[in-house]
């Protein structure tokens, strides 16, 4: 019964990780396939009006934390 105890343990810590490793390889395929399509979006003349609105919300938020930086006291 020991014996079998030990490679049910076995298993199912090499099957815990056989999973999240799969699972996190299948995320980064999905996050790379992400990231190639804003690069090739960010490439094009005409710009997605979804790649124009994240730009501006970026640039409202940098000019706001310069603004704060710019009236903090020293």
């Amino acid at each position: 019964m020991d014996a079998f105890g030990r490679a049910a343990m076995l298993g199912l810590v090499l099957g815990l990780l056989w999973g999240i490793g799969c699972s996190l390889a299948i995320m980064y395929s999905i996050y790379l396939a992400g990231y190639r399509k804003a690069i090739k979006d960010s490439l094009k003349s005409v710009k997605p009006m979804r790649f124009t609105q994240a730009f501006d919300k970026i640039q409202a938020r940098r000019a706001k934390a310069k603004a704060k930086a710019a009236s903090a006291p020293k």
